[in-house]
């Protein structure tokens, strides 16, 4: 009966051993984005493993205590407290078991636009990106500006930013995993510093949190992606630099459009626009996945109605 409660629980622990051999040959870094995607896994499997042993030790105690309670009545004493431990061990795998949300042990990409407002909006979107930068050196992560598009006050009217852990975080503690309910349209009533009549003004910002993709993690094929270039600008639409340098991809198939104009090289923009591009893919990906499952289970039982058919 142990053993089906847990099956899955073994299933994780052999993974986790195979892992552990693959992961000490050194030819695995040959590939780094392979090797970083079996040092998530394999970090995802840590706590799993670990309750199990916790588990496995309480539940060899307790049978060792009844085997020799047999022979001697004064270890019957110990069995109680022997229990207790088995079943909250128990409890604890159970819990690590529970199914995870697959991308929490990423990290993320962060993306701000401000809303309706006008010049009000693309401050409160300033406030937001702060309020993240600071949340995220409190937590010892690292922030990088991929791309941004300042206002003329001080603002952002767009702005992406990577946000990533340091070393190894425990699963549930990565930016993904902390920030990834922030997504959404934000709003924020109140006088604008630019108001002198003191009248409360409504100002958006919409939040896109995506988990950031490795190559391996996508499938890009370059000759689906449409490569335009143009001259970046910045606040009040002049021109900043005077050779093309701003990159624009569209993913053809999909439609997605991603630009990047904050780096002086036509380079290292196309660069961080394919990494924005990946990221969307693979949560377009994942919410086109999830939709069919859910079509697929509402196709399954679709109302509880006298007239559909019951299975006994």
């Amino acid at each position: 009966m142990a053993n089906d409660r847990f099956a899955s629980a073994h299933e994780m622990v052999r993974e986790y051993q195979e892992l552990e051999v693959t992961m000490a040959d050194p030819s695995i870094h040959e590939d780094q984005g392979n090797a970083r995607k079996l040092g998530r896994r394999y970090a995802q499997l840590g706590p799993v493993v670990a309750g199990f042993n916790s588990w496995k030790s309480a539940a060899d105690d307790l049978e060792a205590a009844k085997e020799m309670a047999l022979e001697d009545p004064s270890f019957a004493s110990e069995i109680p407290a022997l229990e207790v431990a088995v079943e909250a061990a128990a409890d604890k795998l159970e819990e690590l078991l529970l199914p995870r949300d697959p991308n929490d042990d990423r990290d993320v990409i962060i993306e701000v636009k401000a809303g309706a407002g006008g010049d009000e909006s693309a401050l409160f979107a300033g406030d937001l990106v702060r309020m993240y930068q600071r949340y995220a050196e409190k937590r010892g992560w690292k922030i990088e500006i991929i791309d941004m598009t300042e206002s003329e006050l001080g603002g952002y009217k767009d702005i992406s930013m990577a946000v990533k852990s340091k070393g190894t975080p425990e699963p549930g503690t990565t930016p993904y995993a902390r920030l990834k309910f922030e997504g959404g349209v934000h709003r924020v009533q109140r006088v604008p510093e630019t108001e002198s009549q003191g009248r409360i003004h409504t100002s958006a910002a919409g939040v896109l949190v995506l988990p950031e993709a490795e190559e391996v993690d996508v499938e890009l094929n370059m000759n689906d992606v449409r490569v335009d270039v143009y001259r970046s600008s910045g606040p009040g639409g002049q021109s900043v630099n005077t050779t093309d340098s701003a990159v624009r991809l569209t993913h053809v198939p999909t439609g997605i459009v991603v630009s990047c104009q904050n780096e002086k090289s036509q380079l290292q923009n196309k660069e961080s626009a394919l990494r924005i591009l990946r990221a969307r893919l693979l949560a377009d990906a994942q919410e086109k996945a999830e939709a069919a499952a859910m079509a697929e289970r509402k196709s399954q039982v679709r109302t509880v109605d006298r007239s559909e058919r019951i299975r006994t």
